[in-house]
């Protein structure tokens, strides 16, 4: 369970969060910011959309001016397939054709506005391997480690996906987690989805937060 606690100096690692209890997470230089899978092919109009998928791009925006303000660190993850990629269904995937590297269905939304700064995360490179996690085959829990980031905020596409293995992998990595509820969406494959992945989250000892908690 990730607890929060409340400080000016924004450097504490253990968060209290209680039903009816308003409070206000300050934003550190220690903490980090994981926007995932925000690209061409996940927004309505791509080859595998995500329901309202480019609602979260203003949302996120917000959450990037706060993170940049605070000196803290900012990543994006993507999906880079090659081009015969096993989670696609023309390769016995359950997936259609997607965010294929170096296309523009794999460029990230174009209203996102990512620092210059920002670590990009690329993952489920190789054709034989998919990765749902921006942890899964990369780098990052190193990177995090090394900057010596202690709290991770997590939103992005798709909720019942990528977002929550994202959430999932933060916690058992030991990471204080917040899942960023107004800032992300669902695919939804089958009807309660994305309740279920954030019933999950949860359980696992994510906080849901949305913008109006930060401070």
């Amino acid at each position: 369970m990730c607890y929060i606690f409340l400080s000016d100096f924004g450097v504490g690692v253990i968060i209290f969060k209680k039903q009816g209890v308003s409070m206000k997470i300050r934003v550190s230089k220690n903490d980090a910011l994981i926007v995932v899978d925000v690209q061409n092919d996940f927004m309505p109009w791509g080859a595998l959309p995500v329901p309202d998928g480019d609602k979260v791009v203003p949302v996120l925006n917000q959450y990037i001016q706060i993170f940049v303000e605070r000196g803290a660190s900012i990543f994006a993850s993507r999906d880079w397939h090659p081009e015969r990629h096993s989670s696609f269904k023309p390769y016995g995937g359950t997936w259609p054709v997607h965010c294929v590297r170096n296309t523009e269905g794999a460029m990230f939304h174009k209203d996102l506005k990512l620092p210059k700064d920002t670590y990009i995360i690329s993952k489920a490179t190789t054709e034989d391997k998919d990765a749902y996690s921006a942890f899964d085959g990369t780098n990052l829990v190193n990177i995090l480690n090394e900057r010596g980031i202690k709290r991770v905020f997590v939103g992005g596409l798709a909720t019942d996906y990528c977002v929550k293995a994202t959430v999932l992998d933060a916690l058992r990595n030991d990471f204080c987690t917040f899942f960023l509820e107004d800032a992300s969406r669902g695919v939804e494959v089958q009807k309660g989805d994305v309740e279920k992945a954030i019933e999950t989250m949860l359980l696992n000892g994510a906080v849901s937060v949305t913008l109006k908690d930060l401070k």
